[in-house]
C-alpha cells in the first residue's frame, strides 16, 4: 500500500518559516513528479511547487517564488517544502502528492497538514 505522510505544519507569525516534510512508502518514486499543493478556506486546491524526481527540476507558483523551496531526497523517499517569509495568505491545508511522468492527475495524496500564518 502506497502512502504519503506529511508533517511539519503549525502556527507561525508573518515573516516566519516552516518546513514541511512528506515521507513516501510502499514504492519508490523514480520517474515521478512530487508536488505540494494547498487549499485555503473557500478556495480551490492549487499547486504550490513541483519537483521532477529524476532531473531535480522544479517549478513554483508565482505567489511563492523566492520564498519557498522544494527538494527531494531519493534515499529517504522524502519531499520537503521549506517556506520562508510566510504571509497570512499562505494559510491553508498543504498536501503532498505524486504523479507519474506524463500524467495530469495525481496518483497518490497525503492527508494534509494545516499551516496557519498570523498577522
Amino acid at each position: 500500500q502506497v502512502q504519503l505522510v506529511e508533517s511539519g505544519g503549525g502556527l507561525v507569525q508573518a515573516g516566519g518559516s516552516l518546513r514541511l516534510s512528506c515521507v513516501g512508502s510502499g514504492r519508490t518514486f523514480r520517474s515521478y513528479v512530487m508536488a505540494w499543493l494547498r487549499q485555503a478556506p473557500g478556495k480551490e486546491r492549487a499547486s504550490v511547487a513541483t519537483i521532477n524526481t529524476n532531473s531535480g527540476s522544479t517549478s513554483y507558483a508565482d505567489s511563492v517564488k523566492g520564498r519557498f523551496t522544494i527538494s527531494y531526497d531519493n534515499t529517504k523517499n522524502t519531499v520537503t517544502l521549506q517556506m520562508n517569509s510566510l504571509k497570512p495568505e499562505d494559510t491553508a491545508v498543504y498536501y503532498c502528492a505524486a504523479r507519474r511522468f506524463g500524467k495530469v492527475t495525481y496518483d497518490y495524496w497525503g492527508q494534509g497538514t494545516q499551516v496557519t500564518v498570523s498577522s
